[in-house]
């Protein structure tokens, strides 16, 4: 990013865009002001000027590069592409594009989670997570809006958390460890959901134990 172009950009589209060296950085540096002015540098930005743009520090740094990744991620996969899918292909499938998105800054990303883990970050990291949630599921074509629109998106955002912490360890070939963890977690939810929806249907519609036995005892004429 050239010096003249980054003075054409508002605070915000500095924030995301200085968020990817950012990142490289904090890789050996931590998400810390030393970090950013290593991408500040390497972008030929003044240090100060980047500042303007993460004033809550690391937790800024984090947000920012996981709306780099909301992007990269959407990008990756268009709703034609999805819309070829069926649901549990198009949730695995966006989890994947973000793990890709993360691959080669593991170290990044495991360092961004310690300090989401504080317990002074715990709120503002659980908005996060459920942002990117609700991005994944708006790309996957929900339109809930009952309370099934907050228990998905808390159910995802639980199984990428979990799915992510697993991947930044994951030594094993091409990440297979990370994919088996991911589709046992989704299978889980499918489960759950197939079980939550039969229980949902109308009484009239649903298995009673009552009503077959009062036909047992009283066969209809």
């Amino acid at each position: 990013m050239a010096a003249g172009t980054a003075a054409d950009l508002t605070l915000d589209e500095l924030r995301l865009a200085l968020a990817p060296a950012i990142a490289d950085a904090a890789i050996f540096d931590g998400w810390s002001d030393a970090a950013l002015v290593s991408a500040a540098r390497m972008d030929g930005l003044d240090p100060d000027v980047a500042r303007l743009a993460f004033p809550g520090g690391a937790m800024d740094q984090i947000a920012a590069w996981i709306e780099g990744v909301d992007t990269i991620m959407a990008e990756t996969l268009p709703a034609e592409t999805l819309a070829t899918m069926k649901i549990r292909d198009r949730i695995r499938a966006l989890v994947e594009a973000r793990l890709a998105a993360v691959a080669g800054r593991e170290e990044a990303a495991r360092r961004a989670l310690a300090i989401m883990a504080m317990p002074q970050n715990l709120v503002r990291a659980g908005k996060l997570g459920w942002r990117s949630a609700d991005v994944m599921w708006r790309l996957a074509g929900d339109t809930a809006t009952d309370y099934n629109h907050y228990t998905k998106r808390a159910i995802l955002a639980s199984i990428y958390a979990a799915t992510l912490a697993v991947f930044v360890d994951d030594q094993s070939e091409g990440k297979a460890d990370t994919r088996a963890f991911l589709d046992r977690r989704i299978d889980g939810v499918m489960r759950f959901e197939k079980a939550k929806a039969q229980w949902l249907r109308p009484s009239d519609e649903r298995f009673s134990i009552a009503r077959f036995l009062g036909r047992l005892r009283y066969p209809s004429t």
